[in-house]
């Protein structure tokens, strides 16, 4: 690989459209987003409202609170932020500027305004209609496929903008076919650090902050907390600052992170254990950025296989991905870092996503523990071999399987735990 070529450039364009802000965990950030963007198209507040989203996004905002509400939480609470207090153009930080009397307002928008929620027809994992009316007007946003993609806008019956088509299988992004494992090592290898810096600054930044506000103050099952109250090595403070910053995030924090894949999760797993072990290694500035560039674009190239959303938690992607990154800091190749990743997956595929809560933290600090174990085997000469279960000779097809475990074979697994969740 070369820094002219279309792989290299590709890398760091998908880095940059992955490694974004958002404050909150993006599927209710994704339907205040959609809200503040309906708001605007019917151009004040409604008389009602009607939404139609998919069981994974009832998954993931039904015990998780949104932040800058004073505790609310739930699908009704998201869309109201958005309606009330959002600020459409900032997307995932759509309700990152929100005043005390908006605040208030929110409580009184959902005790005066009519919210009806309904389930989102078809087989998008990730679907958001917000339907708003005042007296004969009308507006209609719908987001489906990630979490920033508008597909859809109307006023009045007018269509005002649709996609061509839903874009679920996000051809409008970098082109993820062509992440490998070998060539992300190449990739990090020849890396010009200038081409990442402010991105993984921002990472870096962002993700240490709210992990040592989870450490600080009380949040969620204080997960991070608990971690280091029994031990202080690197390996558990890597587990304990990932586990922090979900712990916080999951609560209400109102500190942004940088998310990876749409999800804050994966972003301060992805990050925050190689964070930690550069510092504790003492490890140049130059040496982190190569290695997140390993964990964030791993964690990505698992996530590309499975989906966005799915019943296969993606915690244990990025952990698996921050064991590679963490691999790669202390001087990993290509064949160490494919067999981290195998070892890792072969221990903790198959954890189910049982939508957005504070257990998250939990699974994170499992599923680092798990990534750098992965390591550790490899060093010990050990290994998971193909026939091992969901384990096939070679990395990529290791992954293949992954992605069709998580993206086919775990369908209906997600449908009934939504149905476990919701108790239909």
């Amino acid at each position: 690989m070369l820094k002219g070529d279309t792989t290299y450039s590709t890398y760091i364009e998908i880095l940059r459209e992955e490694l974004v802000p958002a404050m909150g965990c993006t599927e209710p950030i994704a339907i205040a987003y959609c809200g503040a963007k309906a708001r605007d198209v019917l151009g004040g507040m409604p008389d009602s409202v009607t939404l139609y989203v998919s069981g994974n996004i009832v998954k993931n905002v039904k015990s998780v609170i949104v932040p800058n509400t004073n505790g609310l939480k739930g699908i009704e609470a998201a869309v109201t932020a958005g309606i009330v207090a959002g600020k459409a153009e900032k997307i995932l930080e759509v309700i990152a500027e929100v005043t005390e009397e908006q605040k208030a307002q929110m409580r009184v928008f959902l005790e005066n305004c009519p919210i009806t929620v309904r389930s989102a027809e078809g087989d998008e994992a990730l679907d958001i209609w917000v339907i708003l009316n005042k007296g004969r007007d009308s507006a209609v946003v719908r987001i489906s496929g990630y979490h920033t993609n508008i597909v859809l806008i109307e006023k009045n019956g007018e269509v005002l903008y649709k996609a061509g088509e839903v874009q679920a299988d996000e051809k409008l992004l970098a082109d993820k076919s062509l992440l490998t494992i070998k060539d992300i090592i190449e990739f990090a290898n020849i890396l010009d650090v200038n081409d990442v810096k402010e991105i993984f600054d921002r990472q870096i930044a962002y993700n240490t902050a709210i992990a040592e506000e989870g450490l600080k103050n009380s949040w969620g099952a204080n997960v991070g907390s608990v971690l280091l109250k029994y031990n202080n090595d690197l390996r558990t403070k890597a587990k304990a600052y990932a586990a922090a910053g979900s712990d916080a995030r999951m609560s209400g924090c109102e500190l942004p992170v940088i998310i990876n894949s749409g999800s804050g999760n994966q972003g301060m797993t992805a990050s925050l254990p190689v964070i930690v072990y550069a510092e504790g290694l003492q490890k140049t500035k130059e040496e982190l950025y190569r290695a997140l560039a390993v964990s964030n674009l791993v964690t990505i190239h698992q996530k590309s296989g499975i989906g966005r959303l799915s019943a296969y938690c993606g915690a244990i992607s990025a952990g698996c991905g921050a064991g590679c990154g963490i691999a790669y800091l202390q001087g990993g190749d290509f064949r160490t870092i494919a067999h981290t990743l195998v070892n890792a997956l072969a221990i903790v595929s198959g954890i189910v996503c049982d939508g957005a809560k504070a257990s998250c933290a939990g699974k994170i600090a499992a599923a680092v523990d798990a990534g750098i174990f992965g390591y550790e085997m490899f060093l010990e000469g050990q290994q998971f071999v193909g026939g091992d279960g969901l384990v096939s000779k070679g990395v990529e097809n290791t992954l293949a399987n992954i992605g069709r475990l998580g993206s086919v074979g775990m369908k209906e697994t997600d449908k009934e735990i939504i149905r476990i969740m919701t108790g239909c």
